[in-house]
């Protein structure tokens, strides 16, 4: 099945802009689970604090999962991602949980797949991607400031912690991978090798996206690559789309994503910026609402940048219900004309 439906969304990108789910470390946060609620009956004599693993909650807590994926679904989103940010054995091995990594993994995927199904239909599929984030640790800066050659993780460490993940995904029934929220191009690497190791072995093989983060107005990557150099250094991967999301609002990003969609004209543009700035006065903790976010999209995509839209930190499914609405219009950016914009003929 996983083979039918990711056939398929190629085919879609083709036709119109895609739409990917917003925030789920927001919503969560909605819930103001406490430490009892994180650990759950079978964790509940753990000896580390386990309140805002959020990965966990695949285990302890999926209920509050499905709740959240169905309210993007109900937005108009047609992609959602797995609530697996963090569930590498590398940074599940921050709460002394390394060994429960595949277990959230297959079973964030299982969540996921069941909320999609419920809303899928022959006319409009709905996907689940796997979403691999980027781990705690880099490979490519040294954590300690007097020792630029120190490494807190190698290149193997990471390769197969991914492997794992990816293994735990795919079982549950995941359509694609996204490589998300990149601030350390070999870390992705590290992920890439996998994802490809793992579908060479089991010979499904499914789409792959690929997601950096520009971190500050140098619009670079934290281990240093512009925009540009990092398409270069992972377009060997050969992925569905490439694109941008987190740390920055729609506003500071909007020269990054212009600057990858004229250099990668190749491959499909995926854009999910945070809801603005952090603010701590906000419901969200951040400063746009919906209708400004939605409008800062929409302005995206009518000058011809946008394949897959949605939301990052700060985002809620009023967040894409909105997006959803303004871009709707517009027909997606194609990868043989990567500035071609206009509307939809009536």
């Amino acid at each position: 099945m996983a083979y039918t439906r990711a056939a398929a969304l190629p085919a879609l990108l083709a036709q119109r802009i895609v739409i990917i789910d917003g925030a789920m470390g927001t919503m969560i946060q909605r819930y103001q689970l406490g430490e009892a609620e994180f650990r759950g009956d079978r964790l509940r004599d753990h000896p580390r604090d386990l309140k805002g693993n959020n990965d966990l909650l695949a285990l302890t807590r999926p209920q509050v999962l499905h709740e959240i994926h169905t309210a993007y679904l109900a937005a108009g989103a047609d992609i959602i991602e797995t609530n697996t940010f963090g569930a590498t054995s590398i940074a599940q091995e921050d709460y002394g949980l390394g060994h429960l990594a595949r277990e959230i993994n297959l079973e964030a995927a299982r969540v996921a797949r069941r909320a999609a199904d419920a809303f899928a239909s022959a006319e409009r599929p709905r996907w689940v991607a796997g979403a691999l984030g980027p781990t705690p640790r880099t490979a490519s800066i040294s954590p300690d400031v007097n020792d630029p050659g120190a490494r807190n993780v190698s290149f193997e460490q990471l390769r197969a912690a991914y492997h794992e993940q990816a293994a735990g995904l795919l079982e549950g029934g995941v359509d694609l991978f996204l490589v998300e929220t990149i601030f350390d191009t070999l870390n992705a690497k590290a992920a890439i090798f996998a994802l490809d190791e793992l579908m060479e072995a089991t010979g499904e093989r499914l789409p792959v996206i690929i997601s950096g983060t520009v971190t500050d107005a140098s619009g670079r990557i934290l281990s240093g690559q512009t925009v540009g150099a990092f398409w270069h250094s992972v377009r060997h991967a050969r992925p569905l789309a490439v694109g941008l999301n987190c740390a920055l609002g729609a506003t500071m990003m909007r020269p990054y994503i212009e600057e990858l969609a004229k250099v990668a004209g190749d491959t499909y543009i995926s854009c999910y910026p945070n809801a603005g700035l952090p603010n701590p006065m906000s419901d969200t903790g951040f400063d746009e609402t919906p209708e400004v976010t939605g409008a800062m999209l929409e302005e995206f995509a009518r000058s011809g940048f946008l394949n897959i839209v949605g939301g990052c930190c700060g985002t809620t499914p009023e967040h894409i219900a909105e997006i959803t609405r303004r871009v709707g219009a517009y027909r997606p950016r194609s990868r043989h004309d990567p500035l071609f914009s206009g509307l939809l003929a009536a």
